[in-house]
């Protein structure tokens, strides 16, 4: 699942409230160890283009 959302996070990246948007439904599908893999491989993909978005959209998530 997390190779699937990682597919689609790229194919969005163009488009910031797309991107939050998949972001976002991708969190409730993942289990937390995915969530952990999936914010660090965000953050080095897309830290200049949506820093401001994976600030917000991960500072609400809660890692069991």
């Amino acid at each position: 699942m997390l190779e699937y959302v990682k597919t689609i996070l790229q194919k969005v990246s163009f488009d910031r409230m797309l991107f939050e948007k998949e972001l976002r439904k991708a969190l409730r599908t993942l289990v937390p160890d995915e969530v952990s893999q999936l914010k660090a491989w965000c953050y080095q993909q897309f830290s200049k283009l949506y820093r401001r978005v994976l600030n917000r959209v991960f500072r609400q998530v809660r890692l069991a």
